[in-house]
């Protein structure tokens, strides 16, 4: 928001809404020529209720109610609160990965920093701004994520205090090696340095996508790289193990043994020619 607004101090009600002393913006007459009470929009509305409503409409997907509610906070001279309130739905109401909270800041930074924020242009930044939100993918999922680990990690707690299991845990479970997980205890981690995982470990392991998998560029890419690297030699099977996708339903899994290649730092005489479409093969030595 524009460092040239009125400052104002900021604090949360009973009810979790967001409070603030009335702004010059939001003071003056509503659509009914009467004195706007604090906290009322020019509509004759709470802003309270309006923002509430314009969070509802996102997760419901309503657009129509989504672009009025937008509108009647900025141009009530609420936009503080309604860019507040947008940027806050953004991560607890859309699905993760969303472009609209770039579309977000990217609005708000015009309607308050180029434009005003209750003038027209800034208005339609506002209905823009909610539109999108309203469009896109609805979830709770980071809320719920959120909840679900708290109360899981209150569980284990009060478990561990009575000295016993809890009926819950989080789901990398207790993250030893050997167990899992093994595989994201590489040589970035204490426990992976101890146990000498060190390139090797990495690139055979530690650094495999999925389940789509590396697309054709990017893995003969990671199969040169490999190749080329003067300190480890691959087999032609570890050189297919790093760049083949994990198992959709099985994604923490690695086998034992990967082909016959040596351990860190060991080389061979063994030379790979690149095919035609970027493999390494002729393995020799």
């Amino acid at each position: 928001m524009s460092d040239e607004g009125p400052e104002r101090q900021a604090t949360f009600g009973t009810d979790g809404s967001l409070e603030t002393d009335t702004t010059p913006e939001a003071t003056g007459e509503n659509d009914f020529g009467e004195r706007k009470a604090e906290n009322e929009t020019d509509g004759g509305y709470s802003r309270y209720a309006v923002s509430s409503l314009l969070q509802k409409a996102v997760r419901r997907s309503d657009e129509e109610v989504a672009a009025w509610a937008a509108w009647e906070l900025a141009r009530s001279g609420y936009a503080w609160n309604l860019w507040d309130r947008l940027n806050l739905y953004v991560v607890e109401d859309l699905r993760a990965g969303s472009d609209v909270a770039l579309l977000v800041e990217r609005y708000e930074e015009l309607a308050t920093e180029r434009w005003e924020p209750d003038a027209w242009r800034g208005r339609l930044c506002a209905v823009h701004a909610a539109l999108a939100a309203a469009r896109a993918r609805s979830t709770r999922e980071s809320s719920n994520a959120d909840a679900y680990f708290s109360a899981v990690a209150e569980e284990r707690a009060e478990a561990f205090e009575r000295g016993e299991k809890p009926d819950h845990d989080f789901p990398a479970g207790d993250l030893e090696a050997g167990g899992e997980f093994d595989v994201a205890l590489d040589g970035h981690t204490g426990e992976g340095a101890k146990r000498d995982r060190g390139t090797r470990f990495f690139k055979l392991r530690g650094a495999r996508v999925g389940p789509e998998g590396e697309d054709e560029t990017s893995a003969r890419w990671q199969r040169l790289a490999m190749a080329l690297d003067d300190d480890v030699v691959y087999s032609a099977e570890e050189l297919d193990h790093a760049v083949a996708p994990v198992d959709r339903d099985d994604p923490w899994t690695e086998p034992e043994e990967i082909g016959d290649g040596n351990g860190d730092g060991e080389s061979t005489d063994g030379d790979a020619d690149e095919g035609s479409d970027g493999s390494l093969t002729d393995f020799s030595g």
